[in-house]
């Protein structure tokens, strides 16, 4: 069995009674049922792959799973105005076909078929499509619970892969997502802890969340993502000096396509290193989106290689390390999905990754499952693809200077919160108990059984019972003869 470099992984704060799980985990069917339509790229379906895989594994015995509980709309309006969130709720395929004043509504909160202002060509990346109020509520209201989860102080890491939607704004839809999860869940998150830092590592620049936190002094991004400079590759922000104006409290990290593991790792480890240094965060969400690059098309565990749409060229492994390095801090940590579009690479990252979360390492060979065949092209391994070694020298010297440059930028911030004023502002408190009942948001009966894992099990089943039977009839037949 392949191991990581660090393994025996450890959690720093596992039980070691056993007594209490440490991690807990939301998982909702119905997210799986959603069709963005049959030429789109996004695919919810691969939350019930990765789903699959995390219980063929036997993760769940080692997770609290909490309890399915859709967000209500007044929860998202924390993050969005009131006027788009009457929109999403009621608009359907059939308004928005029949209605012109529906349609043109949803255009102007980019929804349906719009005009992209980077090409100029109509686009549909966020269709309107059957359940859409629903599927908001769903996948946001799972980021919510695992946000006040970890707010309770009962667990030291809680995991949502169907949220992460970071390109939502407070007026519409970008990039693929409708509601911006991440923000009520941050929102959440700051009802306790003091500073809460947002760490983004999907190939696309997490553009949605920073925009909403610039002028939050408790709440600090950092993004690393593929940026070309020219606007080719969605969204088309995040350069290296987009530092939220004054205050610092904004971080990008552009890379270029096919940057690898370990050049991927020479930026976001010290520069992770140094953030937690100066920010000095209660609390930390990361959002784990995952990429080869087609810049024809555009959206993000869209930063693995092999990914549909772009190109960081991250091993399943160097993925999971960003959480691993996280981890190590011992500071709360809520992890969120986001982009990726091959869903049989998603599933096997996050799969990997979730396993990191709770300190165990897993056979690199996918166990036999009700979605065994989807990872046929993969070899039927999680790590289906080695970190490759060995970047231009153009390309580390680029990068060398936008770590330079990234950490300039720190300096002057850790400048401006060593100044007495601005060290704790007036809404900053300390982290606090929250009174939030563990019991309320874990549901202790439930198994996660997947319905597709169900059939693949029921259907074995019945082929052991019948070939039973048929031994029995034969037995019988030949006593019966002799």
């Amino acid at each position: 069995m392949e191991t990581d470099e660090k393994s025996p992984l450890q959690h720093p704060h596992t039980d070691s009674g056993g007594n209490k799980k440490r991690v807990c985990y939301y998982y909702d069917p119905r997210i799986s049922y959603v069709d963005y339509g049959e030429t789109h790229i996004m695919v919810p379906h691969r939350v019930a792959m990765t789903h699959g895989l995390i219980n063929t594994y036997g993760l769940l015995d080692d997770m609290d799973l909490l309890r399915v509980a859709p967000a209500t709309e007044e929860d998202l309006k924390v993050a969005h105005s009131e006027e788009y969130l009457d929109l999403l709720r009621r608009l359907t395929p059939a308004s928005y076909k029949h209605d012109a004043a529906t349609r043109e509504a949803a255009e102007r909160h980019g929804l349906g078929v719009v005009r992209d202002r980077r090409t100029g060509c109509s686009t549909n990346d966020n269709p309107v499509i059957e359940d859409l109020w629903d599927y908001c509520l769903r996948y946001t209201g799972g980021s919510l619970a695992a946000a006040r989860a970890l707010a309770g102080g009962g667990y030291d890491v809680a995991v949502n892969w169907s949220g992460g939607m970071h390109h939502a704004c407070e007026g519409g839809a970008s990039g693929f997502c409708y509601v911006n999860d991440i923000v009520v869940a941050v929102r959440a998150l700051l009802g306790r802890f003091g500073r809460v830092l947002y760490v983004d590592i999907d190939a696309h620049h997490g553009d949605g969340v920073e925009t909403t936190f610039l002028e939050e002094s408790r709440v600090m991004t950092v993004s690393f993502h593929q940026y070309d400079g020219k606007g080719f590759f969605f969204p088309g922000t995040g350069g290296v000096d987009d530092v939220g104006g004054a205050s610092y409290r904004a971080l990008n990290v552009p890379l270029e396509a096919g940057t690898g593991d370990e050049l991927y790792h020479e930026m976001f480890g010290p520069i992770t290193e140094r953030v937690m240094q100066v920010f000095r965060p209660d609390a930390v969400v990361l959002q784990c989106g995952h990429g080869r690059s087609q810049l024809e098309s555009w959206c993000g565990a869209d930063s693995l290689a092999g990914d549909r749409i772009t190109g960081l060229e991250l091993s399943v492994r160097g993925h999971a390390k960003c959480v691993r390095l996280l981890l190590s801090y011992g500071v709360p940590l809520l992890l969120l999905g986001g982009g990726g579009y091959t869903i049989n690479y998603v599933a096997s990252c996050w799969c990997y990754e979730t396993a990191v979360a709770i300190g165990r390492e897993i056979p690199d060979e996918i166990p036999q499952h009700g979605y065994q065949e989807y990872y046929q092209s993969q070899g039927y391994k999680l790590h289906y693809h080695e970190a490759r070694s060995g970047n231009s020298d153009a390309q580390m010297k680029k990068m060398d200077k936008v770590k330079k440059r990234v950490m300039a930028q720190l300096d002057h911030l850790s400048a401006l919160m060593a100044t007495p004023s601005i060290m704790r502002q007036p809404d900053e408190q300390p982290a606090r108990a929250v009174d939030i009942d563990d019991d309320a948001l874990v549901d202790r009966s439930l198994r996660g059984e997947d319905p597709v894992e169900r059939l693949h099990r029921r259907c074995g089943e019945l082929e052991v019972t019948e070939f039973l039977i048929h031994l029995g009839k034969t037995i019988q037949l030949k006593q019966n003869k002799g």
